[in-house]
């Protein structure tokens, strides 16, 4: 039964990415035909992020009225139903309508299933998994080319992944009972360490108290966390997004080496994950974070490097190894840093952190960059990570000194 769910899960995480890179690979096309400028793929983008915040935010109540297993399902079903919508706009408006529930299933299942996980699986399950997201977000633009190249539209890819959307919901919904049966209470030598958070027992066995976000964000390190979180996915992001066009722009790089090798970051970050799941038991999750934000911070060095090229290219794809680790690692320490009953409010705001940095970040450094010039990319992303280091050490020293004084953690 825990291997069959994990499985399930697996594939959950692999239908989450699926949809997330279909907008970018898409829109050269998609704005043509619906009539409008180039740039509304922000419009339709920012609908989505609004929506994920939202339902990030109220993903605690939310699970903890209905279920992991429900609210799993029913999420999956809303973006099946908003990209089988996409398939079927001929109209802009009608597109940004399909995207609120798009998103708002997007955050719930999102923050959900990742709180299930931090709580039931190991730190190496946790970093395979979102090494699964990557693989799925890296699937989508190829069934996209697919649509295109053979005689189709942009509307047949949307279709084709919002009917594996489908194929999953069924398969969520069949898996509902086996939620409930899992162990939810997991040895702490499989999840990596032991668990010092607030309120690690009692109510947390039971699972069934509410923990409003007031109160939450009130937690001492809460706050820290959050802003590690927000900085690590504004870097990520925005590497994603300029650093092809540093590349081109600002070094010289001929177009077709560039965007292969801002290919390699985001390949370097599936491929990292999976590295990182052999390890991460061993190492821990403090050690995983620390250690991946020092290596971006050498790949960020490498990029800074003025000559060679070459240099600053290997750097990209040691900044994309480096960041590996990091996202999932966050996630996991979440109940062993603040206890199992809290792990579900803080991992929902943790989401809406995550993806407030990496929507608006991104457009901001442009803003900057428009400014100043594309040569100050690799200082912008340097700054990033020392907010992430420096509050996530922060929250290490707070933790060290809360599990020295066990008498404060009541």
């Amino acid at each position: 039964m825990y291997s069959l769910l994990l499985a399930i899960i697996y594939i959950a995480f692999i239908s989450l990415g699926l949809p997330d890179s279909l907008v970018g690979a898409g829109w050269p096309v998609m704005h043509r035909d619906l009539g409008v400028p180039i740039a509304f793929a922000g419009i339709v983008t920012m609908i989505i992020a609004g929506g994920t915040i939202l339902s990030s935010l109220a993903s605690e109540r939310v699970t903890r009225r209905f279920g992991i297993g429900l609210v799993t399902s029913v999420s999956v079903a809303m973006t099946a139903a908003a990209l089988v919508g996409f398939s079927t706009s001929s109209s802009f408006w009608v597109l940004c309508l399909w995207a609120i529930p798009y998103g708002l299933g997007a955050g719930a299942v999102d923050a959900a299933l990742n709180n299930y996980v931090a709580l039931h699986y190991a730190a190496r399950h946790m970093n395979w998994l979102h090494a699964c997201w990557g693989l799925g977000a890296s699937i989508s633009p190829f069934i996209m080319s697919y649509a295109l190249a053979g005689g189709g539209n942009w509307s047949s890819a949307y279709f084709i992944v919002g009917l594996l959307q489908v194929i999953l919901t069924f398969a969520l919904f069949v898996s509902i009972p086996m939620w409930r049966r899992v162990n939810p209470l997991v040895p702490a030598s499989d999840r990596g360490g032991a668990d010092h958070g607030l309120d690690a027992d009692g109510e947390a066995k039971r699972g069934r108290t509410h923990v409003p976000l007031a109160r939450a964000i009130r937690i001492p390190g809460v706050i820290l966390i959050l802003i590690a979180f927000f900085a690590y996915c504004a870097l990520e992001s925005t590497a994603i997004l300029w650093a092809s066009t540093y590349l081109v722009i600002d070094r010289g790089v001929d177009v077709a080496t560039a965007a292969a090798f801002a290919s390699l970051f985001l390949l370097g970050i599936t491929a990292g994950r999976f590295i990182a799941g052999f390890v991460a038991d061993r190492v821990g999750d403090r050690w995983m974070i620390r250690g991946g934000f020092l290596t971006v911070a050498l790949g960020i060095v490498m990029l800074a490097v003025p000559q060679p090229n070459a240099i600053a290219l290997v750097g990209l794809a040691i900044l994309g190894l480096g960041c590996a680790p990091i996202y999932p690692a966050i996630i996991h320490s979440t109940p062993i840093n603040f206890g199992r009953r809290n792990s579900q409010a803080i991992i929902g705001i943790q989401m809406a952190a995550a993806y407030t940095g990496s929507t608006f970040i991104p457009p901001l450094f442009g803003v900057i960059s428009t400014w100043k010039g594309l040569w100050i990319f690799p200082l912008f992303l340097a700054v990033l990570v020392g907010v992430g280091l420096l509050t996530s050490e922060g929250l290490n020293r707070l933790v060290r000194r809360r599990e020295h004084t066990p008498a404060m953690t009541g």
